[in-house]
C-alpha cells in the first residue's frame, strides 16, 4: 500500500479535568495513546460540564479520535 492511502477508524472519547477543556480533551487522548495506536487526529464535538455551587467544577469533553488502520 502507497503511504499516500490510509484508512482510518474513529472512536468516541470523554475526557474529562477539573482544570479545563484543553487539559480534559489532554486526558482522554493520553488514555487513549495507552491501548490505541497510530493516533492521528482529534475533533472536539461536545463540551460541557458540572456545576457546583454556580461555579465550574468539573469540564468534560467529547472527542471523536482518528487513528490508522494497519495494513
Amino acid at each position: 500500500m502507497s503511504d499516500q492511502n490510509h484508512v482510518y477508524k474513529l472512536v468516541e472519547l470523554v475526557g474529562s479535568s477539573p482544570n479545563g477543556i484543553d487539559d480534559a480533551i489532554r486526558n482522554a487522548i493520553e488514555d487513549a495513546s495507552r491501548s490505541i495506536r497510530n493516533l492521528d487526529w482529534f475533533e472536539a464535538t461536545e463540551i460541557r460540564g458540572h456545576l457546583r455551587d454556580g461555579k465550574i467544577a468539573h469540564y468534560q469533553v467529547k472527542v471523536k479520535v482518528g487513528f490508522r488502520v494497519e495494513d
